[in-house]
């Protein structure tokens, strides 16, 4: 050791000693200073000044001990600096605000060694900026020991809050929402309003169940809030609408690609969250699997009907349409041709108009279509069972 070397271990030890003999006046000063730069220190929310001055008291005194070579009387830095980040994250003060505290914690120490060393002797005068590095390192130390122990204790909280939220998110799918005490927890949880406009969106994960598709960000961006979990073989998503339709929902989830969805009616309580699940499941049935399209049950309850009946649905198609589906070349056109004339209200011209060809030509089809299927064109009942049957030979089989 050189001479330099046992001054500044000396000098430590006597700065150390002379600062602990007044450790209770040194803590209030560095509380003090930690409140005046800090207004949600000063706040006593979330951390209590009492809490606030214990902590400040016992890192005090263990940085004092460790700067002088001193033995510890109170366990160590490493423990004391966890304990600390552990306590301040389940406490919710942010990490910056944390890591302020310590470096104003450690000028406090440093501002009283100065008033020290300026009645020092010109040799332990010239070791200040050893003695310096010295008390920085150890308050380095302890603000990376804390936030290690900060962030991996925020890491388990997040874990467990979205276990919780999943957990409650699964409870509203099951009907249990309408337990108030259950209803009450998921929309804290979730940071829901009891009312609002909401939407159950189930989406097929089809044969890549492992990897679900992440449509929140996208929906965000349009304004719409939602959760989402794996939920039987599928992706169900809670979406708050705000002010959007199913159809804008729709749109986005269209855009985002996240395979083949079915999106349920509005309602107005998490509460009916099972419901909607079994409508938006409905809506999902009326379409083929991997077709990447998005149906709003509101817009396809024919479809959803008959998809909830194939056999039902089957003797549709073989009622009204087996003819001119055994007719050969003509098949797409016709089918062509009698949606159309019925998706415009039965208006020749106005189908005409939309598949690019004459008035006689769409006349002379239904004709055909009528011939066919032995039902005359101006039949209601023939009308409606054709509307029927058309939207049975989309369904999936």
């Amino acid at each position: 050791m050189t001479e330099g070397e046992g001054t500044g271990r000396a000098l430590r030890g006597r700065l150390a000693r002379t600062l602990l003999a007044d450790v209770e006046g040194l803590t209030r000063r560095v509380v003090a200073d930690i409140c005046e730069h800090s207004p949600a220190y000063a706040s006593g929310s979330p951390v209590p000044v009492a809490d606030l001055h214990a902590v400040c008291r016992h890192n005090v005194l263990l940085s004092l001990q460790a700067f002088g070579g001193i033995p510890a009387s109170a366990g160590d830095i490493e423990a004391a600096a966890t304990e600390t980040g552990r306590r301040r994250a389940e406490q919710g003060m942010p990490l910056d605000t944390v890591l302020l505290a310590y470096r104003r914690g450690g000028r406090v120490l440093w501002q009283a060694m100065a008033d020290l060393l300026r009645g020092a002797v010109p040799a332990e005068q010239d070791a200040g900026l050893e003695v310096a590095g010295a008390l920085w390192e150890i308050v380095d130390r302890f603000s990376t020991v804390m936030a290690d122990a900060y962030r991996l204790t925020q890491l388990e909280l997040l874990r467990h809050q979205d276990s919780r939220r999943g957990a409650l998110f699964a409870a509203l799918l099951e009907g249990r929402g309408r337990d108030p005490v259950v209803m009450s927890a998921a929309t804290e949880a979730l940071g829901l309003p009891a009312r609002d406009r909401y939407a159950l969106v189930v989406i097929d994960l089809g044969e890549n169940p492992a990897a679900p598709p992440n449509p929140g960000p996208a929906l965000l961006d349009a304004g719409m809030w939602s959760f989402w979990r794996p939920w039987a073989q599928r992706y169900a998503g809670l979406v708050r609408l705000g002010t959007a339709e199913p159809g804008a929902l729709a749109d986005v989830l269209r855009e985002a690609e996240v395979g083949t969805a079915g999106v349920s009616p509005v309602f107005e309580e998490p509460a009916a969250a099972d419901t909607a699940l079994r409508l938006a499941e409905r809506a999902l049935r009326t379409l083929a699997p991997g077709t990447g399209e998005v149906a709003c049950l509101d817009a396809r309850l024919a479809e959803a009907c008959l998809a909830g009946d194939p056999e039902i649905a089957d003797l549709m198609v073989a009622r009204y349409l087996s003819g001119v589906l055994a007719s050969g070349p003509e098949r797409s056109v016709l089918l062509r041709t009698l949606r159309v004339w019925l998706d415009e209200g039965c208006s020749v011209a106005r189908t005409a108009e939309r598949i690019y060809c004459h008035r006689n030509t769409v006349l002379n089809r239904l004709a055909r279509v009528a011939e066919l299927t032995g039902r005359p064109v101006e039949s209601g009942e023939a009308r409606l069972g054709w509307a029927l049957a058309l939207r049975a030979t989309g369904l999936p089989r």
